[in-house]
């Protein structure tokens, strides 16, 4: 999300675009997607012709195209999609498509200030990635995933750099895939590699790597860690720093590591793991025992358990509180510092602090309608869609952006009036 200190915070209600009207307009409606400040909403649709094209505020584009997917809005509130013209794939932004064309693209990501946009591409049957338009020199085998440095100047894959014959089982265990780095692929090459992650200031990279049939580590710019494990999960780097850290198996059970070395006690699992903004606290999911799990905050477990699922954990931008969305018994809720809400959901998503951290809002939906719920007091008025909640800086107001009657709406709702 952008800053919202700039948005209107004082228009009550703003019908921004009559869905209903899109539905008549074009045979198809789809990726219904509104920009972060609610002013915009976007859609792919498609015309008689069963050709596609993006459509902002009820305005359409004239470009048509044979496909387009995967609507993003930058924080400032441009449209980006991708889309397929006369057999070549590539970037839309807002109106104007990239010089350059690919056979096919995927796995679009944005930076966190909207400068920098990129994805995975294949061309002349190769693989690798672009970055704001412009190509890898070096291009693979296959490229998998794409992985952006926090400043949007650096990109990574993990890439194939052997190529093997399909159901060739003995090429298949040999060490063919590595991580490269804007094209640069590592000296070292492994088994398979994922879960890929750049420090804070973008100049390293770690990623998950299989280094024997059964035996995993985490490898830093290429180079593993002295200690090898019976698996890992993916690898995140502490704010502010290079050190990466990262959820292990060892015979006494699962723990978190850092340069190789556990840190925390030993659970039945452990992962979902996120830093505080600040890089002072480290939380993730852990299984105390079987079938129970809850939140460990630095090693730490909550008394609170969940029998079903605990989902990743959101701190609050001061690190002080953690909130996350967890199913016992059948039902969705929200448990806050270890205390769950008492009303209970049909589903629930990613909750989200105000900015001081003393309330917690989140989607939820009953009854086939979504709702805001603010500190597990669930809202009057339920939705056809919604999306995530947004809190006004003094955190005295929500802004709801919501399809309500075929119409979509910007509200801006005071939170005690919810």
């Amino acid at each position: 999300m952008s800053s919202s200190a700039g948005w209107d915070w004082e228009s009550r209600e703003k019908v921004v675009a009559d869905i209903n009207e899109w539905n008549r307009k074009f045979t198809a409606v789809r990726e219904l997607i509104p920009s972060d400040d609610g002013e915009k909403v976007a859609a792919v649709v498609r015309n008689a012709e069963r050709r596609f094209t993006t459509c902002v505020n009820g305005e359409a584009w004239d470009e048509t195209f044979e496909r387009v997917y995967s609507l993003t809005f930058t924080p400032d509130n441009r449209l980006i999609s991708l889309a397929l013209r006369d057999y070549e794939w590539s970037v839309n932004i807002d109106h104007e498509m990239w010089e350059e064309k690919f056979d096919f693209v995927w796995n679009l990501v944005v930076s966190p200030d909207g400068r920098s946009i990129g994805l995975n591409v294949t061309k002349d049957n190769m693989s690798g990635v672009c970055l704001n338009g412009q190509i890898w020199d070096n291009m693979f085998f296959e490229a998998r995933d794409c992985i952006m440095s926090p400043d949007g100047t650096k990109t990574a894959a993990h890439v194939l750099v052997n190529r093997r014959k399909e159901l060739d089982n003995v090429q298949f265990m040999k060490k063919n895939w590595t991580v490269a780095v804007d094209g640069t692929p590592w000296d070292t090459n492994y088994i398979n590699v994922w879960g890929g992650v750049f420090s804070s200031d973008g100049n390293h990279v770690a990623a998950c790597a299989r280094t024997k049939m059964a035996l995993y580590t985490i490898a830093v710019d290429g180079k593993p860690w002295d200690q090898t494990f019976s698996a890992v999960w993916e690898p995140v780097c502490k704010p502010g720093t290079n050190e990466f850290f990262a959820p292990v198996q060892t015979p006494k059970g699962w723990t978190m590591a850092t340069r190789g070395k556990p840190i925390w006690g030993n659970f039945l699992q452990v992962w979902r793991h996120v830093f505080s903004p600040d890089g002072k606290k480290l939380a993730a999911v852990v299984a105390v025992s079987l079938g129970n799990w809850t939140i460990a905050v630095d090693g730490k477990p909550w008394n609170t358990v969940f029998n079903q699922m605990v989902l990743t954990p959101v701190f609050s931008q001061d690190g002080n509180r953690i909130a996350v969305v967890v199913k016992d018994k059948g039902s969705w809720t929200v448990a806050v510092d270890g205390s769950p809400w008492s009303e209970k959901y049909d589903n629930v998503w990613d909750p989200v602090f105000s900015p001081a951290g003393d309330k917690v809002a989140a989607k939820v939906e009953r009854n086939k309608k979504y709702y805001l719920s603010v500190d597990g007091k669930i809202g009057k008025k339920g939705y056809e869609s919604l999306w995530s909640p947004v809190f006004s800086p003094d955190g005295s107001k929500l802004l709801v952006r919501c399809v309500e009657n075929g119409k979509y709406y910007r509200r801006v709702i005071p939170v005690n009036e919810l």
